[in-house]
């Protein structure tokens, strides 16, 4: 791996985005070498400056940078500003015809109705590529419901398939959809970027949590549309179509993961010593080991308890390949060798905040390194360098939107 030229340096976004899903998919584009303008609103900017961890240090306590907001938002620049004051929205209209990315996760219709539609904004810049990022769309009837990565699960199907069967739907408790929902807005992007580059043409993407939960379907959804009256069910800790695949519990307390494909069978059935599994008719095909699931749990939760701990059994099952792990804490996977020499993790180090842990970038590239001196903003940190370099304002120019309270400073929140 080399130190190469970022893939997108040279590339302009703005990003008019908060929480989650936004922020991650132009911090993306960010440490792929984008310059990545963070535009923030009054008061406070975005939530996410609220949220996560604070300094504990008297002489911070004003300081607007928090963990969560860094984890999602670094290698950006800030700048705040009232863009519902004309003179603020007539500056950011000025600085769309000098990005090529425009990124914005407004409730559907913010935008139009402040001058920002994508149909406004081409006519200052041809070749922007404009995505907006919403819970389920710009239009429709769930279009204008309030909404976050919960509401798109709840929506999509997947929280109703969470859970045990006899107990209440469970909420997945982590920005999945959210994550996820960035990711697909930032490929899309960059494929919009190639089309570009081929044609010369701007365009508009929409990417959804709501449409992005479908694709987390494995394949419940085209049984549903052939099978009349065919329904789900939760499964809790087991898969629906068997295997064994699901969680399991060993004699010290702990619980594994295992997923075991039909063809594994076999393979299974020599790891846990009990060949005659393979002559039992509750168990002669795929279809007849997921009608009687439960009962192959049992079996194999038996095996389980003949070991001391988990690591023996799971032992016993790497010798023929059967894929398993170990259900780790948080805690044990953030110390797990192989995740730290990967980076799936990285340290990193904030002036106000200190050292902490946050993910690494999600892929691995062979002509490019992440940074390893990544950082944060503050509250419209970047505004006098933003605007000099954008739009060419002078200090009397910048001072006075300070004053007319169209641009706004931490030390002004």
């Amino acid at each position: 791996m080399t130190n190469g030229l970022p893939m997108l340096k040279g590339y302009r976004v703005l990003d008019m985005t908060q929480i989650v899903a936004g922020p991650t998919c132009t911090r993306i584009m960010a440490e792929l070498g984008a310059e990545v303008v963070k535009v923030e609103l009054p008061p406070l900017g975005d939530r996410t400056r609220m949220g996560g961890l604070k300094s504990r240090d008297p002489a911070h306590k004003r300081s607007s940078r928090s963990t969560y907001y860094f984890q999602h938002n670094h290698s950006k620049k800030s700048i705040a500003i009232d863009f519902k004051n004309p003179k603020g929205l007539a500056l950011l209209k000025e600085m769309v015809a000098k990005f090529d990315v425009l990124v914005e996760n407004f409730t559907p219709g913010v935008m139009a109705r402040a001058g920002l539609s994508y149909d406004e904004l081409k006519k200052i810049n041809p070749k922007l590529i404009m995505c907006s990022i919403s819970m389920a769309g710009q239009d429709g009837s769930l279009s204008q419901r309030p909404g976050y990565d919960y509401i798109a699960q709840a929506y999509a199907g997947i929280t109703d398939l969470i859970g045990e069967p006899d107990g209440d739907p469970a909420l997945i408790t982590m920005a999945i959809g959210d994550s996820a929902t960035g990711l697909s807005a930032a490929m899309g992007i960059a494929f919009a970027l190639l089309h570009r580059e081929r044609t010369g043409e701007g365009q508009y993407i929409e990417a959804t949590l709501l449409d992005t939960y479908f694709q987390m379907h494995e394949v419940n959804i085209p049984r549903i549309s052939l099978r009349k009256g065919y329904q789900p069910k939760r499964t809790g800790s087991q898969h629906p179509d068997g295997g064994p695949t699901g969680i399991f519990k060993c004699s010290d307390g702990t619980y594994i993961a295992m997923a075991l494909l039909p063809h594994q069978w076999k393979s299974f059935c020599e790891a846990i010593g009990n060949p005659d599994l393979m002559e039992d008719p509750r168990f002669n095909t795929a279809s007849l080991r997921r009608d009687n699931n439960l009962q192959l749990k049992e079996i194999f939760e038996e095996w389980l308890a003949t070991f001391e701990s988990r690591d023996a059994a799971i032992n016993d099952l790497d010798k023929l390949r059967i894929p398993c792990a170990p259900v780790l804490t948080l805690n044990e996977a953030l110390e797990h060798p192989h995740i730290k020499s990967r980076g799936t993790v990285r340290k990193v180090r904030d002036e106000i905040l200190g050292e902490f842990d946050i993910p690494g970038f999600p892929v691995k590239f062979s002509r490019w390194e992440v940074s390893k001196d990544l950082k944060a903003d503050s509250f419209g940190e970047h505004n006098v360098e933003v605007l000099k370099e954008y739009l060419n304002l002078s200090d009397e120019q910048i001072q006075r939107l300070y004053e007319e309270k169209v641009l706004l400073r931490e030390l002004d929140s």
